[in-house]
């Protein structure tokens, strides 16, 4: 049976608060391959790491991110909607995600844009990168095929993917006119489409799917033949994954 690489969802996002470097620590320790995250530009442009367009739903704090600029950003609790004792976590720039990878080898790194982003706007995200030499230890991906091309015309070197939501006969076309290495769907494409793997395989396409959480679904997918499941129990589905590898005695 193929092992699937481990992706954690926002970090290890069961045990610690989502998309903040604790959640990073946490996925890192559990020895996972790769850390997801998504990412946005404040008011004054700079990269910060978070899922929603508010920081309503996993700060202290009220409103758009786009409406606020770094400082009041930083401003926020970040953990303590999770747990007490995470009080103090912050929305991490991520300028503080590169310097996390440096010093955490064997993991790698999967940035999803959230929204359109310009080609100026991605050399945010694709020159620390490159700076720190840690461009081969990422990929960059996004649901907007804007952005996807952005990434690459700021660092063609990049590896980069495109999320989906729905398949078409016309997606692996769709994926080789971005230049993309991977296409990343939904879990419940799988089910609808369960071919789509091995079209995606046979377009030299890598697929990672996202977001499964309970052994039935990890099956599944691993029966499909992809090659990532993104999940917020990394640690349970490594731990499943070496499980089933076992031979019965």
């Amino acid at each position: 049976m193929n092992r699937p690489a481990v992706v954690a969802h926002r970090g290890n996002s069961s045990v610690a608060p989502q998309n903040t470097l604790a959640a990073f620590e946490a996925a890192w320790r559990a020895g996972v391959e790769c850390v997801e995250l998504d990412v946005r530009l404040t008011a004054d442009g700079v990269v910060v790491v978070i899922h929603d367009d508010t920081v309503d739903a996993t700060t202290s704090g009220s409103g758009a991110v786009a409406g606020m600029d770094l400082a009041a950003v930083r401003s926020l609790d970040a953990g303590s909607w999770f747990a007490p004792a995470f009080a103090g976590q912050r929305v991490p720039t991520f300028d503080e995600v590169v310097a996390f990878l440096e010093t955490r080898p064997g993991i790698e790194l999967l940035v999803e844009l959230k929204g359109a982003w310009t080609v100026e706007q991605a050399r945010s995200v694709t020159d620390p990168l490159r700076s720190a030499g840690l461009t081969e230890r990422v990929v960059g991906q996004s649901f907007w095929p804007q952005s996807v091309a952005a990434l690459g015309a700021a660092d063609p070197s990049l590896r980069r993917g495109l999320l989906v939501m729905e398949s078409g006969a016309d997606l692996p076309d769709r994926c080789a006119a971005l230049g993309v290495e991977t296409c990343n769907p939904v879990g419940t494409l799988l089910l609808e489409d369960p071919g789509l793997v091995d079209r995606l395989h046979d377009a030299g396409l890598r697929t990672t799917v996202w977001t499964l959480n309970e052994p039935a679904h990890w099956e599944a997918a691993v029966r499909l033949g992809v090659d990532g499941i993104i999940t917020d129990r990394p640690d349970r589905l490594a731990g499943w994954l070496d499980g089933v590898r076992q031979p019965a005695r």
